[in-house]
């Protein structure tokens, strides 16, 4: 996984890790979550991987749009 910037400081994300049609996210509790289009939608998982590049905003897209949506909670 690579190791996400947090240009907020106080962002939720640890690290993430991009596929082709899904994304995998640490957060810093340890858990780590993956959405993909199908569960996801393509394009919320288009719209996370570019905030994911950038580093800023994926949590409060997460909260905002996705919420539960991620096809499976990986640990």
């Amino acid at each position: 996984m690579k190791r996400y910037r947090k240009l907020n400081k106080d962002s939720g994300v640890y690290a993430y890790e991009i596929g082709r049609d899904n994304i995998k996210v640490q957060f810093n509790d340890g858990s780590v979550y993956l959405y993909t289009n199908v569960n996801t939608g393509k394009k919320n998982i288009e719209q996370m991987k570019k905030l994911a590049t950038t580093g800023k905003g994926l949590t409060t897209y997460i909260n905002i749009h996705v919420k539960e949506k991620y096809a499976l909670k990986v640990r």
